[in-house]
């Protein structure tokens, strides 16, 4: 009996340690997306995934049917502080044989990482994208990019309460919002309009202050640095243009860029050029990095002719007082989507939809390489990804 004991209180100190030492990413797998010429020829059902990055490698521990998209940038997972939740959008479902518009986030219990489950399901605007939680833990803002909104839920435990809708003008196409470190800002990054919209957060209260930003042409996603003087964002279009010139919409130019804008002034400290559609750009638990995922104009199934002559890309930045230097270049798989960095900043998770995987990067601050035999192969489309630290 004492010798049982002994043995069951060295394997809860074991597991206690491992569990000090690893941290989980969830992601958030899109099955609705065909492509000619692929060798799945049928939808299969969205799923969360949840892995461990810990010292032995980053690993898979368990998976969950829910509905998700890849569509719209990769943001559409926010990861509680404890990591003991999640909250994922779906904007676009299937039905009558096609793609639709939805509105759809589900809680996720993580309180058991190999078992995940969906513990509640609730509606927000159509075109459901980009969500952050804020710094705070008690609101989580959704941007709906069919429906032109920002909706708020406020959160209690693991209890979502929707709160209120700020309906934005008419086509404004937000796809994603993030938090100032102190909580009291949400930016609403708008495609349409190429700005960002700063919003007032008071509680549970959310209001357009009507002061934006304009920080390159389509922006698509952002983040905040921690001193929240700047806010990173990726621009499907690239730079604005000269005094002048056209103003390219939705369907211009592909070559984008990341910017630095400061959040006072409204100036585009830095902008940098980074290669056809950056799909995503995410920050190190630290504030000294930002890694960006560029598709690179790669091909979306192996039957494609140009499969073999393009990758995709993983560039990463060092962060300074409004600049940006670059710190690591990689080659990815295809269509690559979300990025992660673990909490040490020394893994980089990267969703590649094409090959329906994720790989795994590691990066000491000056050299990024892709350690190719820790791959882990995703059934659906892995379309967005986050840890705790992620926003």
């Amino acid at each position: 009996m004492k010798t049982h004991l002994v043995c069951v209180a060295a394997a809860a100190l074991m597991f206690g340690a491992t569990a000090g030492q690893a941290e989980i990413a969830v992601s958030a797998n899109d099955g609705k997306q065909m492509r000619a010429g692929d060798t799945i020829t049928g939808p299969e059902p969205d799923s969360i995934s949840v892995l461990n990055i810990g010292r032995d490698g980053v690993k898979l521990l368990g998976s969950v049917a829910a509905p998700t998209t890849m569509i719209g940038p990769p943001g559409a997972v926010a990861v509680s502080k404890d990591s003991k939740f999640a909250i994922v959008a779906a904007g676009q479902k299937f039905g009558g044989g096609k793609l639709l518009p939805d509105g759809t986030i589900s809680v996720v219990d993580l309180s058991i990482p190999s078992n995940p489950r969906i513990i509640q399901t609730l509606q927000t605007g159509p075109g459901a994208m980009g969500l952050s939680i804020s710094p705070d833990g008690k609101l989580v803002l959704v941007a709906g990019s069919d429906s032109s909104t920002v909706t708020a839920f406020s959160i209690v435990g693991k209890k979502l309460t929707r709160v209120g809708q700020l309906q934005l003008a008419d086509k404004t196409d937000p796809t994603d919002v993030v938090f100032t470190r102190d909580g009291k800002t949400a930016i609403v990054v708008c495609r349409a309009g190429n700005k960002l919209m700063l919003l007032s957060v008071d509680g549970t209260t959310i209001a357009d202050t009507g002061k934006t930003l304009l920080p390159g042409r389509q922006p698509y996603g952002a983040v905040v640095t921690p001193d929240g003087k700047y806010v990173i964002s990726t621009n499907l279009g690239g730079a604005l243009p000269q005094p002048g010139a056209p103003v390219a919409g939705r369907g211009g130019p592909r070559s984008g860029t990341i910017s630095v804008t400061n959040l006072r002034t409204g100036a585009v400290m830095a902008s940098v050029e980074v290669g056809p559609t950056p799909e995503h750009v995410v920050m190190s638990a630290d504030g000294k990095f930002i890694a960006v995922v560029v598709a690179n104009g790669t091909a979306s199934v192996k039957s494609d002719p140009s499969w073999n002559s393009k990758l995709g890309l993983l560039e990463v930045y060092k962060v300074g007082d409004g600049t940006l230097t670059a710190a690591g270049r990689a080659d990815t798989g295809h269509w690559g989507q979300g990025a992660t960095f673990s909490k040490d900043g020394k893994t980089i998770l990267v969703q590649c939809a094409a090959e329906r995987e994720i790989e795994v990067f590691h990066f000491d601050g000056k050299t990024l390489a892709r350690d190719s035999h820790a791959t882990i192969a995703i059934g659906a489309r892995p379309g967005s990804i986050a840890t705790a630290y992620s926003r």
